[in-house]
């Protein structure tokens, strides 16, 4: 795609709400790597104002850690206070690139005609593209008109999307939204001397309606239909004009951004080009994709950030991607919000010591008034981990509900990719046929211990059967994922090698059973070279170790009435990849997994799990 060849060093950055994060990757011995990274505070917002500064402050602990990396106090990455590209040999570098999710991101209103349908439809496409979706508006939302057309000047998103109706059919119902539209006359949130752009994706019989309603008032953009027939979707053409907006019109008014557009740059046929900013979520969205297709496996990634999580999926056979933005859940400005959604007891049913309600609310209200702190105490340390385990399973739920089949018969959704499905209405994640798991975002790829990650990550997503588990070492996807505009193949490259930290494999009974019975009978031959054997009760934990690059030879006989992918009770012999923590054995139940209400029988049993998994020092487990 690019010119990778020519490519010795680059810079990529994500500019996030709470950190700026900078990567150098390098092209060593005939492959490209990852060698340094640095971070720094976005400064965004006040008092700097300029998300330039944060850029800068985290590139320059890039060139002090490459400084001393190579012994070699010329290299230099930065000049007259921006990045230095150069394709002179051994200086600058040749390419930056950057993506960004500061300023609250890319926010995003949308309409529909029938919000189950074309509503839906726009959902998916903003969300596809990287934005929040503030609210769907639809002509059957039962909400009356004056309270629609207030929501929308009230919202003040970055632009809309507008759908309804399949093409050639009536048009009454999409004038009815232009109108209510044009009467809000909604203005963008950054910037108030231009127009607020909205995007018109539906019934192209609509569409001199739509330009006689809404041109004068708004930057009105035509499209494609996203909905062309009810059995089909198009959502290509709408996302590529909402990056096209993001960068021309959101970008361009956020403190700094224009100054950051004209640094993006890297060498594409020869010559030095723009590389757009890209929404850190889309970035992120496309390293999944290219996890998938290229291993053929479904995977469902999270990347818990400060403000908001996202969850991707690619599931079914025909490799069908979906993204939700849980905009109120986040470990620092929304952690408050993952309180008010999942309640104090919630929260606290993960924690193993006694600890006072009131303590547990100020430190969550500390944390959000004071976004960049991180525990100071290994109590902080395990509340706060709780916290994460809460807000990834409420991420999860509304994602299993999001990402449904179309409703109707045979259907075609396009975002990036074509697929086809004959079920209707349904939820597509089916824990038990997923492959990988992977987690991304400070709590999940910063834990002091990679148990704490599979603690986490297991107890809130509950893998069902066989199932691998895997971080971004560094919380790098977003960068790759923009990298790849300029050079797959670095982006691949650095993503085998130095992303992805694989950290095992778990093995997970589903269904009911009593709980003084065995749940699963299993015989593994370690690399190391010993056989674990055991008969494996109901409610326990086993991890069993099993390295980077290693496999085990196993034989797993579940009981009668609970499944691990082979049907119930049916015995399974496969191989288990290992990976930094190793092989778990988790017998603890699904659908359901049930922790005991009462704190006097639930405590002992985190105490023992959370040793077995070797997830914190013991003093805070006696």
């Amino acid at each position: 795609m690019g010119d990778a060849q020519k490519l010795k060093r680059i810079i990529a950055t994500d500019c996030g709400s709470t950190t700026t994060k900078s990567i150098l990757i390098e092209y060593i011995d005939g492959e490209f790597r990852q060698t340094v990274r640095g971070e720094a505070p976005t400064t965004v917002e006040k008092p700097l104002n300029d998300v330039t500064r944060g850029v800068i402050n985290a590139v320059t602990e890039l060139e002090e850690l490459a400084r001393i990396k190579y012994n070699d106090d010329s290299i230099k990455f930065t000049k007259d206070n921006k990045i230095w590209l150069t394709n002179k040999e051994d200086q600058g570098v040749d390419a930056y690139v950057s993506t960004s999710s500061a300023g609250g991101g890319l926010q995003m209103m949308v309409t529909g005609v029938v919000a189950r349908m074309t509503g839906e439809s726009a959902e998916r496409a903003a969300l596809g593209a990287g934005a929040i979706v503030m609210d769907l508006i639809a002509s059957n939302d039962k909400r009356a008109n004056h309270e629609k057309i207030e929501r929308i000047r009230h919202l003040r998103p970055d632009m809309i999307l507008m759908a309804g109706g399949v093409d050639g059919g009536t048009t009454k119902h999409v004038a009815e939204m232009a109108e209510l539209v044009g009467a809000a006359d909604p203005k963008p949130r950054l910037g108030s001397s231009y127009k607020l752009p909205v995007i018109y994706a539906g019934n192209n019989k609509a569409r001199d309606i739509i330009k006689e309603t809404l041109d004068k008032k708004t930057d009105l953009i035509i499209t494609d239909n996203l909905r062309p027939t009810l059995e089909r979707e198009n959502l290509g053409p709408a996302r590529d004009k909402i990056h096209d907006l993001f960068m021309e019109h959101v970008m361009a008014q956020a403190p700094g951004y224009n100054k950051l557009m004209s640094w993006t740059k890297g060498p594409i046929n020869g010559k030095l080009v723009d590389i757009p900013i890209m929404p850190t979520p889309a970035a992120v969205g496309n390293i999944m994709q290219t996890i998938a297709k290229v291993n053929n496996i479904e995977v469902l990634g999270v990347d818990i950030g400060g403000a908001t999580t996202d969850v991707f999926s690619v599931f079914t056979e025909q490799r069908v991607f979906n993204r939700t933005v849980s905009a109120n859940l986040g470990m620092s400005y929304s952690i408050s919000n993952v309180l008010a959604t999942a309640g104090i007891d919630n929260i606290l049913r993960w924690v193993p010591f006694d600890i006072d309600k009131s303590m547990l609310r100020n430190m969550i209200k500390n944390k959000m008034i004071r976004p960049t702190t991180i525990p100071q105490q290994l109590e902080e340390l395990v509340l706060e981990q709780a916290i994460a385990k809460e807000a990834l399973r409420y991420a999860f739920i509304q994602h299993k509900e999001f990402a449904v089949s179309l409703k109707g018969g045979q259907r075609q959704r396009e975002i990036s990719e074509a697929f086809s499905q004959s079920v209707s209405g349904d939820t597509i994640v089916n824990m038990m046929s997923l492959d990988l798991l992977v987690g991304s975002g400070g709590v999940l790829s910063h834990a002091p211990r990679r148990n704490q990650s599979v603690m986490m990550m297991i107890d809130a997503f509950l893998p069902e059967g066989i199932t691998r588990l895997a971080v971004d070492s560094i919380f790098m996807m977003p960068q790759l994922g923009v990298l790849a505009e300029i050079s797959e193949k670095a982006a691949t490259e650095v993503f085998e090698k130095d992303c992805l930290i694989y950290l095992g494999t778990c093995v997970a009974p589903v269904g009911k059973i009593k709980h003084n019975k065995v749940s699963l009978t299993a015989k593994i031959e370690l690399p190391n070279g010993e056989t674990f054997e055991e008969e494996i009760p109901f409610g326990e934990l086993r991890l069993l170790p099993c390295g980077v690059d290693e496999t085990a030879k196993a034989t797993l006989k579940p009981a009668r009435g609970l499944d691990i992918g082979a049907g119930k009770g049916q015995e399974v012999e496969t191989e288990l990849h290992g990976g930094v923590v190793g092989i778990v054995l988790d017998t603890r139940g699904r659908d359901p997994f049930v922790l005991p209400d009462s704190a006097e029988e639930r405590v002992p049993l985190l105490k023992k799990w959370m040793k077995e998994l070797d997830a914190y020092p013991m003093e805070i487990l006696e």
